[in-house]
Order: structure tokens, then sequence, then C-alpha cells
């Protein structure tokens, strides 16, 4: 099983720049539904990545319907202040082994097309806020807050737990 998180139509290259960072930390895939707004050659993409770029599985899919194909029956969800479901009352970790997840974000300015997310609405999850705040989360604050909940949900799998340095503050 492997854990994916997927952008529709990114349009900041430091938010994208930092989920991949998340994603190497992860082990999870990055998929990225075109067009970006953004070149991936541009240099804020690749500072907010820093060096991890090459620890990174990256899938590009020209369009929402050729990631959908690409999808075929794994467990999507689509993450979004619309829904009315919270992320952390689904169940990431009693999952078939042979299905993956997939976490889908929508383009900063815009989100998730409305029409796609009415087609999908049982697979919409909401990060709770207050919503008389703010209009919305920063897009790598949302990923890495519920790629760490699947995470959490699937004892860390393969993640390691704890790490000494060579140089550890704390031994």
């Amino acid at each position: 099983m492997t854990n994916h998180i997927v952008l529709f139509e990114p349009e900041i290259p430091a938010n994208t720049g930092n989920i991949a960072r998340t994603c190497a930390a992860t082990d999870t895939h990055l998929h990225l539904i075109e067009p970006l707004g953004f070149k991936t050659d541009d240099k804020h993409l690749k500072r907010a990545g820093l060096d991890y770029w090459n620890a990174v599985d990256i899938t590009y899919h020209a369009s929402l319907d050729d990631f959908m194909a690409y999808l075929g029956d794994q467990r999507l969800y689509l993450v979004t202040k619309f829904a009315h479901h919270i992320y952390s009352d689904i169940d990431f970790g009693n999952n078939d082994q042979d299905q993956d997840i997939f976490l889908m974000f929508g383009k900063e300015t815009t989100g998730l097309p409305e029409d796609f997310m009415r087609a999908h609405e049982d697979q919409c999850i909401r990060i709770p806020m207050d919503d008389t705040h703010v209009r919305s989360l920063n897009l790598s604050n949302c990923a890495a807050l519920v790629i760490y909940e699947v995470q959490r949900q699937q004892a860390f799998n393969q993640l390691e737990l704890t790490h000494h340095y060579e140089n550890d503050k704390l031994d």
C-alpha cells in the first residue's frame, strides 16, 4: 500500500515545493495534475523542496480525466472546506493492503471543481477551522496535516520513529 498526495492544478511553487518535501519525509507519492501555475524548474519550487527532489516519486497527469483513469478503484479522498466529514473521522488504518490511498487537494485560488466534488461528495473530507476568521488554510499545511493523520493511523508504517544523529543533541 502506498499513500499519495494529489495536487489539482497547483499555482504557487513554494506550496508544491513544501508538499514535495513532506512527501519525501513520509514516503508519499506526489501527483501533479496539469496545467501547473509554474514551471517545475522554478527557483521558488526548488528552494522550498531544497535538496529532496530526488527522493520524491512524482507523476504528472495532463488533466483530471487522465488522473481519474490512472486512479482506477483506489481509495480517493478530496480535501475541501466544503466537506461534511472530518478528515480525522476517516479510518485510514483499516485498509486493504492492495489498495492505495489518494488525498486530493485543489488549487490555491479556487479549490477543486464543484461538479467533481459533487460527483464524489461521500469522499470529501474537511479540516475543522473557524470559517469566520479565514477563507482557507495554507495548502502545504493542509497536506502535511492530513498525510500525518493517515500515517498515524497506519502506525507510521515504514517511517523512523526514532533516529540517532551523529551530533544528537539529546544523547
